[in-house]
């Protein structure tokens, strides 16, 4: 198909055509190509990014001018118009000619043969305990993944045999069909857009270039990961075809749930239970981090259930960065269940002491239910 296929008979719009009846036409062919009613089908695909590219542009007015005085020159790197090094906003107008080249060949693209596909990126999920995400580790794991086969080396060859130029494309790697007022390209099927064939396809990996194995892989986790932090091993993932580059391997971190510690961020939680006679009359406790070291927790006289005490710098490491978070008691002021003789007797004596000064919540809350309910 040569260069004159132009936006408006991808549009099937008159060059006069106004705003309104572009719009309409562009929805007509919008739906009928779109991919969610095209499953699979990368023609239909590439016709649809093809007339949203086209759309783009003849809505626009400024763009539109500057299309009907340049053609596609105006929104290509070196063309001749105004638009030369492209417009703000709106689709991308470098990639015309990729775009065009999927559906009409290389008339606006250059065409070719399909380039080397890379190997699939895989994606490996990681459980550590929370002391590994403190302090850090290097993890080995096993991976089953498509590795270049060491028969072939990964050219998917029979060793000592080459390529040869495909029958059906003769070496150019897309067939053409006509379709209307278009000429369709496509990949060639015999040898997938390659435009070459095997002479003889290795016998172990049916000439693929790879084949499955289990990898042992070493993974350095840093102190400070999360739930949801992402280490890539480059170039460990699912190798190409027929020696193309491989892809990466990502592991995502799940850190598994702590006897004692909660976290958030870099904060480390956890809830602290104490006498009744602790929370009276003050004193310490000491509790031990994941750092290894035994913190110290004053406790003041009086202290009420659910208030929180910080430790600064005792919590998680900050991932790839210094310092650390800080570790929040919260305490938790627990009633005796099992007392012994002598300590009811005690307990009745201090009661008969009680002024209700001692308490001045539960005075107040009382005062506040007599207010409520006198008169």
């Amino acid at each position: 198909m040569s260069t004159d296929i132009d936006f408006y008979q991808l549009l099937e719009v008159e060059r006069t055509a106004d705003g309104d009846t572009i719009k309409r036409a562009y929805r007509k062919l919008a739906m009928k190509w779109h991919p969610d009613r095209n499953p699979g089908d990368a023609e239909a695909e590439a016709r649809f990014k093809a007339i949203s590219v086209a759309y783009d542009c003849l809505k626009d007015p400024q763009k539109r001018a500057a299309y009907d005085r340049y053609g596609h020159a105006a929104f290509t790197q070196g063309g001749g118009g105004p638009g030369a090094g492209g417009f703000a906003g709106g689709a991308d107008f470098g990639d015309i000619g990729d775009i065009f080249e999927t559906i009409f060949g290389s008339a606006f693209g250059g065409g070719g043969r399909a380039r080397p596909r890379r190997g699939a990126d895989l994606r490996y999920d990681l459980e550590i305990g929370l002391e590994d995400a403190f302090h850090g580790k290097q993890a080995e794991i096993e991976v089953e993944v498509a590795t270049a086969c060491t028969t072939c080396s990964g050219s998917g060859a029979t060793p000592g045999t080459g390529r040869r130029a495909c029958g059906t494309c003769h070496g150019h790697g897309k067939v053409r069909a006509q379709q209307g007022l278009f000429v369709i390209e496509r990949p060639c099927p015999q040898c997938h857009g390659r435009g070459e064939m095997l002479e003889k396809p290795c016998r172990d990996c049916g000439g693929e270039g790879r084949s499955d194995t289990i990898q042992k892989l070493q993974v350095d986790i840093p102190p400070g990961v999360d739930n949801g932090t992402r280490i890539r091993l480059a170039g460990k993932g699912e190798a190409g075809p027929m020696g193309a580059p491989a892809g990466d391997l990502y592991i995502f971190i799940q850190v598994r749930r702590h006897a004692v510690f909660e976290r958030e961020g870099t904060a480390l939680f956890t809830r602290m239970p104490i006498s009744f006679t602790t929370a009276a009359l003050g004193g310490s406790v000491e509790i031990p981090g994941l750092d290894g070291e035994t913190h110290r927790i004053d406790i003041s006289a009086g202290i009420q259930s659910g208030k929180q005490l910080r430790k600064r710098g005792a919590g998680m490491p900050v991932l790839q960065g210094r310092g650390r978070g800080d570790l929040v008691v919260e305490v938790q002021v627990e009633t005796p269940t099992r007392l012994t003789a002598r300590q009811k007797e005690l307990l009745c004596e201090f009661r008969e002491t009680e002024t209700g000064e001692e308490c001045p919540e539960s005075r107040g809350f009382f005062d506040r239910l007599k207010d409520a309910f006198s008169g």
